[in-house]
């Protein structure tokens, strides 16, 4: 309840949907046409408008807490409606621009400056732009502070990590419960797995850096990656996958595996048709407390994953997890609460969302093979 309240000023859609990095525009003007444009329909006190350059701009502060003019309204025929680049590209400034610094001119021939660089306000910026005959050159920005780049990259390292362990430990799993048997090969395995679980994490990732990388060079990776990440973390998962389908076979009745032994079956027909089918639920389990160990892991993906919040993700290439954002957020020279509170409330409707398919599936499989 804490972090939700902390996080009711910065969480929206937009913070979800949009871009971490900032676009930045220098432009001039196209068109130098003017004429009066009457405030029309604006009716919000908040805003204010320009009569004479035909622009609404409002006051406005970023989810990292930085003031910022925002464009709010612009005239369909305004002369900011028409800007073009040092390239002679139209560029567009629409509704949600921040202006950082107009380069103006007025009557008289002298140069001024205005916009959010000067730490102005929304009102005193539309009195300087109304003095002004002219505009030499326009820098505005599209803000960035979203997180749909870390949230696409946790869900690759999702994907990778559970596609790389799950093989691997349910077999592994199999292996020490029906196969093994008591041998001495078989102790020290179970005993390694056990040490295994409780080596830090941080470890995990600089054994990540000095194995893997090597691998996911030989795939073309250049440096630190998802797919180098997700490696990592399938090591890290091993144990709570071997350990949950372990505890998941065990449950299942001796007379139900003597029972399909007795009608025919083999020992290898009898696992794969008769005791994991069983065994559905407490595996999906097993890969629930995966899929939140993955969210939640920050120390070995700082290595392996690194740091930067990637707004298209590859696989190949390094990426920021939600957890390493708030990692980033909070170790800055400004450390943003807020911010990262509502990042973390993402993180905890994501894994809401997944126990609850989870859960839903393994009722339904329950009650198919039960």
């Amino acid at each position: 309840m804490f972090v939700v309240s902390q996080s009711l000023g910065k969480l929206d859609f937009a913070m979800i949907k949009g871009d971490y990095q900032t676009q930045n525009f220098l432009a001039t003007l196209d068109s130098k046409e003017l004429k009066l444009y009457p405030e029309g329909t604006i009716k919000n006190d908040k805003v204010f408008w320009s009569e004479k350059w035909g622009i609404g701009v409002v006051d406005f502060v970023s989810h990292e807490n930085m003031p910022y003019i925002l464009v709010e309204k612009l005239a369909d025929d305004s002369p900011l409606n028409s800007l073009i680049d040092n390239n002679g590209v139209q560029v567009i400034m629409g509704t949600g621009s921040a202006i950082i610094r107009l380069n103006t001119i007025d009557e008289n021939g002298v140069v001024g400056f205005t916009g959010t660089q000067l730490g102005q306000s929304a009102e005193e910026f539309i009195v300087s732009l109304e003095q002004a005959a002219d505009i030499e050159s326009i820098y505005f920005q599209i803000l960035g502070g979203g997180i749909r780049g870390p949230l696409i990259a946790t869900l690759w390292l999702i994907l990778i990590s559970l596609l790389i362990v799950l093989p691997i430990g349910i077999a592994t799993a199999i292996y020490l419960s029906e196969y093994a048997g008591k041998k001495r090969f078989t102790a020290m395995l179970k005993t390694s797995i056990e040490t295994l679980s409780g080596v830090p994490s941080i470890i995990f990732g600089l054994m990540g850096v000095a194995v893997f990388f090597p691998l996911t060079s030989f795939f073309g990776a250049k440096g630190l990656s998802i797919l180098l990440g997700g490696l990592t973390m399938s090591v890290i998962l091993l144990p709570t996958v071997i350990r949950s389908t372990q505890e998941a076979l065990l449950v299942i009745p001796q007379p139900l595996k003597d029972g399909s032994l007795a009608l025919g079956a083999n020992q290898s027909q009898t696992i794969f048709k008769v005791v994991l089918p069983c065994a559905m639920p407490g595996i999906l389990t097993g890969v629930l407390l995966s899929v939140g160990r993955i969210i939640g892991e920050s120390a070995a993906l700082i290595y392996t994953m690194g740091t930067f919040a990637n707004d298209k993700p590859q696989i190949l290439q390094p990426g920021s997890s939600l957890a390493v954002h708030i990692w980033s957020i909070m170790s800055g020279e400004q450390p943003n609460f807020e911010l990262a509170a509502a990042v973390s409330v993402i993180i905890l409707a994501t894994v809401f969302v997944l126990n609850f398919t989870v859960k839903f599936v393994s009722k339904k499989l329950s009650k198919a093979w039960y």
